[in-house]
Formats: structure tokens, sequence, C-alpha cells
């Protein structure tokens, strides 16, 4: 049997772009968003793809998935079997601006998400991946992704169809993922929230799953994830990043980032 291998690839001198490459891969994700718009790519096995409202959708070899930033998904191995895919991860603010430049239209963040099972855009995908974790120099890496995100109009791709309406309205919505989002590690309540909302704590969670497809304390632990990659790209120390992020302890915060990103803190920090 193929033993499982992890890849990460990233680069300081490129810091809006990350990638990585898994293969037989049993790893299971909760569900989780990312503030990067985010392509993964299926190579071998199947996977079931969650965060549209129609239910799981199921990913064959060669399918490709397109997920905007702070769109609420998963993307698992079916029961009991094992996977191969790659995944990357693009800064939403660097591709709006290279978007603008190309003349085509950036997915908002918490768009549908969008699935390819076209051959070709998964061939250049693929040789991208492959020039990124290579020797080349950062010019013609950077160059390689430049052309590729301008290259390619990926709304032609059939659309998944987005979670509920929001029941709440807008400025309460932005407001509430502000506070989350840049809330310090003490505990930040239901209750306050709540208050904030001007809705009972019930209420909340139901207008904000919604909204988001997360509960408010869901989403919290998906911000601090992605604060704590950050973090660790900086260099920080794994117990001080799990002190920052308010977590009882780095067993703790180790178990939670893992659940999210599929490694380690410290397999992520080395890769």
């Amino acid at each position: 049997m193929p033993s499982t291998r992890s890849q990460l690839w990233r680069d300081p001198a490129l810091p809006w772009v990350e990638s990585r490459r898994a293969c037989q891969s049993r790893a299971c994700y909760k569900a989780h968003s990312h503030p990067t718009f985010s392509i993964g790519a299926v190579d071998a096995g199947h996977s079931r793809f969650s965060g549209a409202s129609g239910g799981p959708q199921r990913l064959t070899p060669g399918t490709l998935v397109l997920v905007p930033a702070r769109r609420v998904h998963a993307c698992n191995p079916e029961p009991g079997q094992a996977w191969s895919y790659q995944m990357l991860h693009v800064g939403a603010d660097w591709l709006a601006r290279l978007r603008l430049e190309s003349g085509l239209k950036a997915a908002e963040p918490g768009a549908p998400a969008r699935i390819s099972g076209a051959p070709a855009l998964y061939r250049a995908f693929c040789a991208l991946n492959a020039l990124l974790f290579s020797a080349a120099d950062n010019t013609e890496k950077e160059a390689a992704v430049v052309a590729f995100m301008g290259d390619h109009d990926f709304s032609v791709h059939p659309a998944l169809a987005a979670a509920p309406a929001p029941t709440l309205a807008m400025p309460t919505l932005r407001g509430l993922i502000e506070r989350i989002e840049t809330e310090q590690p003490e505990p930040l309540g239901l209750e306050t929230l709540a208050e904030q909302a001007g809705l009972g704590r019930y209420q909340l969670i139901r207008a904000f799953r919604a909204a988001t497809g997360l509960t408010p304390h869901a989403y919290l632990v998906n911000a601090r994830v992605n604060r704590g990659r950050i973090l660790l790209r900086e260099g920080l120390a794994l117990a001080e990043v799990a002190y920052q992020l308010g977590f009882a302890d780095q067993s703790h915060f180790q178990r939670v980032f893992k659940a999210h990103v599929g490694v380690t803190p410290g397999q992520y920090r080395l890769g």
C-alpha cells in the first residue's frame, strides 16, 4: 500500500500564495473557511465536498473545486478510503487586484464554490503546482501564478448553490464577524454577541449559521486557526501561538489546528 505523504510549499518572497499536496491521505477536516481563494484538485481516489445547500458533492480524479474566501466547506475522502489531492491558496486581496487588471470578475468572499471537470484546466493547475514545488526561481513562480489566475475565467464553471440566504442584516453580520475575527483570547460569550445583534442566543445561532455556514463558536475557532497560520509563518513557538490564540494548552491547539488544516502546527511551520 502506498505510504501517506504530505508536502507544503510557501516562500516569504511570495507571501500571497501557498500550496499543499497530499498522497494517499485519510485525514478528515471539519467544516472551515479560509481568508484566501482556494483551488483543490483531486488526483486519485474520491472525495465528498460539502459546502452547498444541495448536499455533499462527489469529486472524482481530475476534478477541481474553486472555493472563494470565507466560503465554509469541507472535503474528505469517502469512508474508509484514501485519496490524493493538491490545494492552492491565493490571497483574496491580491487576486481581486489581479482579476481587475485582467478584466475578469473575482469571486467575492462568501460566494458559491464552483466545480470544474475540464481536463485542460486540471493539467494547467498540475503544471503550476509542480513548478511551485520545484527549484525554479521566485520570478518564474510569480509569473506562472499570475498567468494561471489571469488566463482562466472561473465563472464559466458550474456554481454550487450557496448556503441559505442570511437572515441577519448585512451591517449586523459584518459587525459580528469583525468582532469575532479581532477578539482577544479572552472568552467571547454567546450572550455578548447576541446582545450586539439584538437577538436571543438561539436566534443568533440560527441566523449566524444560515449566513455563514458555521455557528458563532465554530466561526471563532476557525478564525483563530487562520490567525495561527500567520503566527506560525512568522516563526512563533507553538506554545506562544497557543497562548496568544487563547487555547487551553499546546495539545489543544494542535488537535484543533490539525482538524482544520490537515497537518499539525509543527508540520505546517516547517512546510
